[in-house]
């Protein structure tokens, strides 16, 4: 007989995931890393991963497009935990490295954006290629350090750049619509890849679409970061540092579509505040980004 912790570890994410299968035969491989201590502002991203999993037991294994997702094999590995930053960012890069290494896709729930540090160290560790960042946020996360943090959830990408792997050139920028001064600075001297909120209300989806398949369709490899305040706080008020004016849930949705005609190996999603938000809204906006992603993943 399943005991009941079993069998809530097999009702989430709609009844697919699987603890009893390897991890090396899993379509899907899921972890979250629930931490916030390098946020410059609102905290409660550290509860993310657990609401957003306790929301997935009540919806069916299908998507928006009326598909089914029961033939993937997805395994939920739980939430990486440590006593210190330096020690969880070390397990959560050697993780990482270790799926990437084995070519599998994978999906990671943060916790603020700086998680996604060790998220692409690891894949930088993995791979003898360059590969592409496509940052999806209202913010550029390109400070050299915030509040004299250089592993601040602003300084994602900065940090990104660092690696041997990364340039500019593959890295593109999706929804910005707020920069620091000294962010303002590096883009005048460095610029980047970036259509902003602004100017993705006048592309449209499909506008913005050809841009970043121009800039990064040469790749073989492309990791998606996505703030859930790339979305305006109206589809998602639960965030530590929401922004007015930005994606609608449709414009979103429609867009990671499109994308994953892109070689996507992974994605997160970050920043998820549940305590922020009574009403819930980034968490079910969260289940479901992750799930049609889960998607594009099986049918792209």
């Amino acid at each position: 007989m399943k005991t009941s912790e079993k069998m809530i570890q097999e009702a989430i994410w709609a009844g697919l995931n699987d603890p009893s299968i390897d991890d090396k035969d899993a379509d899907i491989l899921v972890l979250g890393v629930p931490y916030d201590g390098s946020v410059s502002f609102r905290s409660g991203a550290k509860d993310g991963p657990r609401a957003i999993r306790e929301i997935t037991y009540t919806i069916p294994p299908t998507t928006e497009q009326f598909r089914s997702l029961k033939p993937l094999k997805i395994k939920d590995l739980g939430d990486i935990q440590a006593e210190s930053r330096d020690d969880l960012f070390k397990i959560t890069r050697t993780k990482i490295q270790e799926i990437v290494s084995r070519g599998q896709k994978f999906t990671v729930i943060g916790g603020d954006h700086s998680i996604t540090i060790p998220v692409l160290q690891g894949i930088n560790d993995a791979l003898d290629e360059p590969f592409g960042i496509i940052h999806i946020d209202a913010h550029f996360d390109l400070c050299d350090t915030l509040e004299g943090d250089r592993l601040s959830h602003g300084s994602t990408e900065r940090r990104a750049l660092e690696l041997e792997n990364v340039s500019r050139e593959n890295m593109f920028f999706i929804g910005i619509r707020s920069i620091e001064e000294d962010e303002l600075d590096f883009i005048t001297d460095h610029p980047v890849n970036v259509v902003s909120a602004y100017d993705f209300d006048k592309l449209k989806v499909d506008g913005v679409l050809k841009h970043v398949k121009d800039k990064l369709g040469h790749l073989n490899k492309i990791y998606i970061t996505l703030d859930i305040d790339c979305l305006d706080p109206a589809y998602a008020a639960g965030t530590g540092t929401p922004q007015f004016g930005g994606l609608t849930s449709r414009q979103l949705l429609n867009l990671l579509e499109g994308l994953f005609d892109l070689p996507i190996m992974g994605f997160d999603l970050v920043e998820v505040a549940p305590n922020l938000d009574p009403a819930m809204t980034s968490v079910f906006a969260a289940r479901k980004i992750i799930t049609e992603c889960f998607g594009h993943f099986l049918y792209k």
